[in-house]
């Protein structure tokens, strides 16, 4: 297998920030230049035009006044004197055949009429601009009875205003551009800050400082989720740490005791020559904490590998009825052997499941309601269900357990009575185990205990037989905290199942 693409980083939030607002106002700014040269320009073009109009207008006066038909010097001063208060305006006059009437002292200016086609009224539209070889004109053809009329004037001036004007509008836009890139940069760079001075908090946190958070009050309201997050992170980062020094304490007191007894015992063998039966009985002594250290080793070891999701799960169709007798013939020994009964009640269709995982959860609810279950009383299963719940219960009868226990029921080694931790009971790990499973498994979730009476309870949604797909989990009313094996407690727990 080769080795894997390594994942390209991000860009920078800066620079991205930076870079889309510097696109963002040089583009104001190209907008704003380009609108500025464009309104020039169209106020020069309107200039010309009131000039032409002007010019136009003293013209056509006279050629309609002197009827001009062919060249004629009297004639030809009478269109100069009303061409006089047109400074800068050159003209040419010709006939029908194309006769020159009138012209100024100008370039050429026929190659406009080979050009554009001649119109009566002189606007915007009509007005065209064409090079010599010396100068730029702006004019229009037009018409004047049978004869055509070029008007045009210079703009070379116009032109030369609207390069520098042009050249400055594009150097102010680069200036200005560079500013505000500059600008944002900084002001991202100082928007940041905040980010920063949580980052260096956050280095400074340490195992022995777990106990410290950030205050969501002195972050940008931006930050405030980011913040809170953390400190919901930190919480449980702190209170796993919290439950494993517990747990490595607990073990550490779980074994002294097996251990303790394993020396002793051993010291006194040793302590003096004995017979076989002697040596028999402490051997068989030896082996029974050996047992009981190896069942408490093993069920650690079924709690780690829960916590790190290593169980293997295998979604199958589960008979309840026929796991719960499976159960009940495999504990059937031992309840005789304690004078419980065991009694099933109810029915229940087939869920799709773990089949593994939920008889665990199931043979240590029983369990622990047979240990802790008066002789001559009865342990009851029940099982119901309705359009979308199987519940299963397992009920028996005992004294109420103190609520200041209730939240600590699903903790590990914990007992009410640490006083009546007695051979053949346990190393507390029962319902430890069984929270293990309903917080392992995609399908089981813990819910809340209420009282009266007492029900320590987990519910397990499964999709119907024929819907693959998970199903949500919902929380009832249930601090998912503790284990049962205690010796008091009334209804022990409930399964609920969805069909």
């Amino acid at each position: 297998m080769g080795i894997e693409k390594r994942a390209r980083r991000p860009t920078s939030l800066a620079v991205r920030v930076t870079v889309l607002v510097g696109l963002a106002t040089t583009t104001m700014f190209l907008l704003s230049a380009w609108s500025i040269e464009h309104s020039i320009e169209r106020h020069f073009a309107r200039m010309d035009l009131a000039e032409l109009r002007a010019a136009w207008a003293s013209v056509d006066a006279a050629l309609r006044r002197d009827r001009i038909s062919t060249p004629n010097p009297a004639q030809s001063q009478g269109l100069a004197d009303a061409m006089a208060g047109s400074h800068g305006v050159s003209i040419v006059i010709r006939n029908a055949d194309g006769r020159l009437l009138y012209k100024t002292v100008t370039p050429d200016l026929d190659a406009l009429v080979r050009q554009v086609p001649a119109t009566a009224n002189l606007n915007l539209d009509a007005l065209h601009i064409w090079r010599t070889s010396h100068h730029v004109y702006r004019g229009a053809v037009l018409r004047s009875g049978d004869k055509t009329v070029v008007v045009a004037t210079a703009i070379d001036f116009h032109l030369q205003y609207l390069r520098k004007l042009q050249n400055a509008l594009w150097a102010g836009t680069l200036v200005a551009s560079l500013i505000s890139v500059l600008v944002a940069g900084l002001a991202v760079r100082q928007g940041h800050a905040p980010l920063r001075r949580i980052s260096a908090r956050m280095r400074e946190m340490t195992t022995e400082r777990l106990h410290t958070r950030l205050d969501p009050a002195h972050v940008p309201i931006e930050l405030a989720d980011l913040v809170a997050a953390f400190n919901a992170m930190l919480t449980r980062i702190e209170q796993g740490f919290a439950r494993l020094r517990h747990v490595s304490a607990d073990i550490a007191h779980e074994l002294r005791t097996p251990v303790t007894n394993l020396r002793t015992q051993t010291q006194v063998a040793l302590s003096k020559a004995r017979d076989v039966d002697a040596y028999r009985e402490i051997l068989y002594s030896n082996l029974e904490e050996l047992e009981h250290m190896s069942a408490m080793i093993g069920d650690m070891l079924f709690l780690a590998q829960a916590e790190q999701s290593s169980v293997r799960r295998d979604a199958s169709g589960i008979d309840l009825n026929a796991e719960i007798c499976g159960l009940f013939d495999y504990f059937e020994a031992w309840a005789e052997d304690r004078g419980v009964r065991l009694e099933l009640g109810g029915q229940a269709g087939k869920v799709d499941g773990d089949r593994e995982m939920l008889r665990r959860a199931l043979s240590n609810l029983i369990a622990n309601a047979i240990r802790y279950t008066q002789h001559g009383q009865s342990v009851h299963v029940r099982l119901s269900q309705d359009e979308r719940w199987v519940k299963i219960e397992v009920c028996n009868p005992g004294t109420s357990i103190p609520a200041e226990h209730l939240p600590h029921l699903f903790d590990r080694f914990y007992r009410v009575d640490p006083s009546r931790q007695r051979r053949g009971e346990g190393a507390g790990l029962g319902l430890a185990i069984v929270k293990s499973i309903v917080e392992a498994h995609p399908r089981i979730r813990l819910v809340r205990m209420s009282l009266p009476p007492l029900a320590v309870s987990c519910r397990r949604r499964f999709a119907p037989r024929d819907v693959p797909q998970p199903i949500r989990v919902i929380q009832d009313e249930l601090n998912p905290d503790g284990a049962l094996e205690n010796g008091c407690h009334a209804n022990l727990g409930k399964l609920d199942v969805n069909t």
